[in-house]
Parts: structure tokens; sequence; C-alpha cells
């Protein structure tokens, strides 16, 4: 089974790339970052796709929208997603593609055991599917809720700040964290409020008009 890998850790990269080969799978490209990743699927034409779901250059979603990018060409294409994060909104979508072939979302941190991870890519690969149940009970609670809900207590204070007008190193002084951090904290705070890079620079605007009109319910 040849397999196209996608994760930007290289040291988490190199690792999978071991595991698969040592489970009789052949990793015929591994990329650090999602364009690698679509290209590498189009010359290789890969049974299976592993990827991270964050990746350069936003660190936000880029690799999960890679793969809705690969299964929309190969409904074939078997797509396992392994990351740290649930990214709700195009979770849902590529579940929803799950019909022209196998789709999986696990865990990271919650692959306890290697044989039943290689039998999930396995399973996957064979038009079935593997689904962290975390991942499950997430979408399910995604239509139920609202978006501002999903932040945690740290994001949630990133948006005040933005909505009060300070700039990310503005923040980063009130909040003690690197313009780096607080630049992650942003990301995470488009993704979960299903603001996606295509709006641009007004993302910044949208969070905080949301941010805001919750602020004025009664």
């Amino acid at each position: 089974m040849r397999v196209v890998l996608a994760e930007d850790s290289v040291l988490l990269r190199e690792g999978l790339v071991r595991l698969l080969e040592a489970a009789g799978m052949r990793v015929v490209a591994a990329a650090a970052d999602a364009e690698g990743l679509l290209r590498a699927a189009e010359e290789h034409r890969p049974e299976l796709v592993v990827t991270d779901v964050r990746m350069p250059p936003t660190h936000t979603d880029e690799g999960l929208r890679a793969a809705l990018v690969l299964r929309r060409q190969r409904p074939d294409m078997a797509v396992l997603v392994l990351s740290q994060y649930v990214e709700e909104r195009y979770a849902a979508q590529l579940l929803a593609s799950a019909t022209g072939g196998g789709v999986g979302y696990l865990l990271k941190d919650r692959v306890a055991d290697v044989a039943e991870f290689i039998d999930a890519l396995r399973r996957v690969a064979a038009g079935g599917t593997a689904l962290d149940p975390e991942v499950v009970s997430q979408l399910l609670l995604r239509g139920h809720s609202d978006p501002l809900d999903r932040l945690t207590p740290r994001e949630h204070e990133v948006l005040k700040l933005m909505a009060e007008g300070r700039s990310n190193a503005g923040i980063g002084q009130e909040l003690v964290l690197s313009e780096g951090a607080v630049g992650k904290h942003i990301g995470n705070i488009f993704a979960k409020l299903d603001l996606s890079p295509a709006e641009g620079d007004h993302r910044r605007v949208l969070a905080v008009l949301r941010f805001l009109k919750v602020r004025s319910l009664p």
C-alpha cells in the first residue's frame, strides 16, 4: 500500500515514516506542509493519505483543507487525519465525503496502541472508517452551541483585547505572552469561529463583531 504522509514536525514525521514502513506500507512521500501534500498526492496517487491538520504557514487548518481538496479530486483516495485538535467545520465536511471511500480522524494524544493504529490505517485504506470518540462527540455538539463556546478562557481573553483595538504586541504585553503565542491564539480563534483564510484580513474584524454581538444580547 502506497502512502503519502504530511506532518510539519520533523521528528514525528520521520517516526511515522519508520512506523508505517515497518508495518509493510510504502511511504512514497513525506511532506512538511499542505502544498507539499497536494503535489505529492498528485504525483504519486497513493491509496492512502495521512495528514496533520495544522501546518505552515498559518498553522490553523491547512492540512485538513488539503485533504478536502484531494477527496474532491479523487473520491476513492483514502484519507486519515491525525491531529491534536478537532477542527469541527472541515472535519464534518471530510466525514460527509466518506461515501466515496475510507476516511479517518484520530487524535494523536489518544493513540495508545501501535497495533490498533496500524489496523485503523488499513481499515481506512480498505474503505472503512476510523473515528476517535472525542471527534464524534464534538461534531455532534457542534450544531447545538454558539461558536464562541468553543474558545478556551485564554482565547476569550485574547478576543476581548482584540475587541478593544489592541494589536498583537499590545495583547502580548497585557497577557504576558510572546507575539508568536498571540498569533497562534488568534489563529485558533479564527478556526473555531469558522472564519476561513479566504476571508483575508477581514477575519479579525469579523471575529470582533461576533464577540460584540454576543456581548450585546440581553
